[in-house]
C-alpha cells in the first residue's frame, strides 16, 4: 500500500499544517469552547480522511453533521474563509456517508446484543452501585453456564427473575444474590425501556465490517451516528460509542503502523466518558486507548477543555487543535495554562495567551512528524470545509439511507430463540407436569424416598422402645423387691 498524501487541516500566515496518514492512528484531541469551532475542525478532518480512503465514525450531537454527503458552496462565511486562505485545489465536494440512529429513525437501526455489552458496560447504562453490578455480573455468569443467550432486554430481564427466584440454589456456586440488588436493577431496566433504550438491544447485531467501506471511487464512508436524541441519556451515549471503540479493539486484527488508519473515530462531547465512571471502567478505556493504535484505529477526542481527559489518556494524543478557551475564574485560568502546557513550546509564540485571543476558526495546531515527535504549537486558521454546512431535511435524509447497500438489512428485526423463551418452556414444563394420584384413605402414595425414611424412623422407634422397655421392667421389679433382681 502506497502512503497517502499529507492532509491539509490548517494554515498558518506562511504555510500549511498538514497531518501525516501514517501518524493518524496516534490519536488526537480537538478542544475549546462552545462556538469556537470544534464541529468545523472536525468536519475538516473527516472529510480528509475519507479522500484517502479511511472510513470514518462520528456522532452527530446538534444535527449539523449530514451535511458531509453534500457539496457546500451556500454558506457565506464558508466562501470568504475559502477567499481569505485560498486553498490549493480546493473544490466543494461531498462524501459517501452511512447513517445510523439507536432509535431506527434517522438511519440504520444500530443495535447489539446484550451479552456483547457485558455486564460492566451495563451496569454503567442502568447506574448501578458495586453490590448490584455484581449481582448482574452473577447473572450473565449464569446464563453463560446454563446456554441461555441474552440478546435483548426480555432475555436480560426473564433471567434476572429467574435467577432471584432461584437466589438459594445459585448462592453456594455464584455468592450471595440479595432481593433488593434484583429489585433494583429490574428497576433500572424499566426507567432504560422508557427511554428507548430497549431498541439498542437485539438483533440483526451490527456487524463492525460494515463500517470500514469504502465507495466505488475509493472515498472512505463516514458514518454518522444520530444522536441528538440519545445525548438525553449521557450515561447512555458515553457508554454506547465505548463499546464501539471496544468492539473494534476485539475483532480487529494487529496492523502495526500502517500507512493509514484502517478507521477514525471521533467521540464527541468525551468528557461523558469519564464523569462517575468506575475506576474498572476508566482503566478499561486507558487499555483501549493505548492499544488500538497497532490495529490500525486512530481516536480523536473532542471535548471543551483538555483537563476533562485523564492525563493517561491525554498522554496519549499526538495530534492537537486547541480552539479558545474563556478564563473568567480561577479555575477556567488554571485550565488555560495546563492546556498551554500539553503543547510543545513555540519561542515564537505565548500560548497561554493565545489560547484566549483565537477567533472563531483559529486554533492553535500541533501534529507529529514523522518521527512521532510532536511539532511545536503554531496558531493557524482552520481550513474551510468542501461539504454543506448545516441538517438535511428528512426527504434528503430518506433518499440517501435508501440508497445504501445496508438499508433493508438492519431494518428487518430479528428474534430467535434465546434465554426469555428457554425460560418460558421451562416454566410451562413444570406447570403442566403430571400430578400424582393420591392412594386410597386420602393420603398421598408415598415415594421411594420415603418409604425409606418411615422404615429408619420405625427401626430407631423399635430400638428405642425396647430400651426403655427394659428400664421401665427392671425399675418396677426393683421397687417391689427391694432393689432386687
Amino acid at each position: 500500500m502506497s502512503e497517502a498524501k499529507p492532509l491539509p487541516v490548517a494554515k498558518t500566515e506562511k504555510e500549511i499544517i498538514a497531518l501525516l496518514p501514517r501518524m493518524a492512528n496516534r490519536h488526537g484531541l480537538i478542544a475549546g469552547a462552545t462556538g469556537t469551532g470544534k464541529t468545523v475542525t472536525l468536519r475538516v478532518m473527516a472529510e480528509r480522511f475519507s479522500a484517502i480512503g479511511v472510513p470514518v465514525l462520528l456522532a452527530d450531537v446538534k444535527g449539523d453533521l449530514a451535511g458531509l454527503c453534500l457539496p457546500g458552496g451556500d454558506n457565506a462565511r464558508v466562501n470568504e474563509r475559502v477567499r481569505e486562505l485560498e486553498p490549493e485545489g480546493f473544490a466543494f465536494s461531498g462524501y459517501p456517508v452511512e447513517f445510523w440512529d439507536v432509535f431506527g429513525v434517522q438511519g440504520h437501526p444500530l443495535r447489539t446484543t446484550v451479552s456483547e455489552m457485558g455486564p460492566l458496560l451495563l451496569g454503567r447504562i442502568l447506574r448501578l452501585n458495586e453490590t448490584q453490578s455484581g449481582v448482574l455480573s452473577a447473572v450473565f455468569k449464569i446464563a453463560d453456564d446454563e446456554g441461555l443467550l441474552l440478546l435483548d432486554l426480555k432475555d436480560l430481564r426473564a433471567m434476572i427473575q429467574f435467577v432471584g427466584d432461584n437466589a438459594d440454589t445459585y448462592k453456594t456456586s455464584y455468592g450471595n444474590i440479595s432481593k433488593a440488588s434484583i429489585g433494583a436493577i429490574q428497576r433500572s431496566l424499566l426507567v432504560l425501556e422508557e427511554q428507548g433504550g430497549d431498541r439498542l438491544f437485539g438483533e440483526p447485531a451490527l456487524n463492525i465490517d460494515d463500517l470500514l467501506q469504502t465507495d466505488p471511487e475509493g472515498r472512505g464512508v463516514i458514518n454518522i451516528i444520530a444522536a441528538d436524541r440519545l445525548m438525553q441519556s449521557p450515561q447512555l451515549y458515553a457508554t454506547f460509542l465505548l463499546w464501539l471503540l471496544a468492539e473494534f479493539f476485539e475483532q480487529s486484527p494487529e496492523v502495526g503502523d500502517p500507512p493509514k488508519p484502517r478507521l477514525v473515530f471521533f467521540f464527541d462531547e468525551a468528557h461523558l466518558l469519564f464523569t462517575d465512571a468506575p475506576k474498572a471502567l476508566v482503566e478499561k478505556i486507558e487499555q483501549v486507548v493505548r492499544l488500538i493504535r497497532s490495529k490500525g484505529v486512530g481516536v480523536y477526542f473532542v471535548t471543551q477543555n483538555p483537563l476533562d481527559l485523564p492525563e493517561t489518556v491525554l498522554g496519549q494524543l499526538g495530534n492537537r487543535v486547541q480552539h479558545a478557551l474563556r478564563a473568567f475564574t480561577p479555575r477556567e485560568q488554571k485550565a488555560v495554562r495546563a492546556a498551554a502546557e500539553t503543547f510543545r513550546p513555540n519561542p515564537r509564540l505565548d500560548t497561554a495567551a493565545a489560547i484566549m485571543e483565537l477567533a472563531v476558526g483559529e486554533a492553535l495546531v500541533s501534529v507529529l512528524d514523522g518521527k512521532g515527535m510532536p511539532g511545536m504549537v503554531e496558531r493557524a486558521w482552520i481550513l474551510p470545509p468542501r461539504s454543506r454546512l448545516g441538517a438535511l431535511d428528512p426527504a434528503e435524509r430518506e433518499r440517501v439511507i435508501k440508497s445504501s447497500v445496508l438499508y433493508g438489512h438492519y431494518e428487518q428485526v430479528v428474534d430467535r430463540e434465546s434465554a426469555y423463551e428457554k425460560l418460558q418452556q421451562r416454566t410451562a414444563a413444570i406447570r403442566q407436569a403430571p400430578v400424582e394420584t393420591p392412594a386410597p384413605g386420602g393420603r398421598e402414595k408415598p415415594s421411594d424416598m420415603e418409604k425409606y425414611l418411615g422404615a429408619a424412623v420405625q427401626s430407631a422407634a423399635r430400638a428405642i422402645g425396647s430400651q426403655l422397655g427394659r428400664q421401665l421392667i427392671r425399675g418396677v421389679l426393683g421397687s417391689l423387691f427391694g432393689g432386687r433382681r
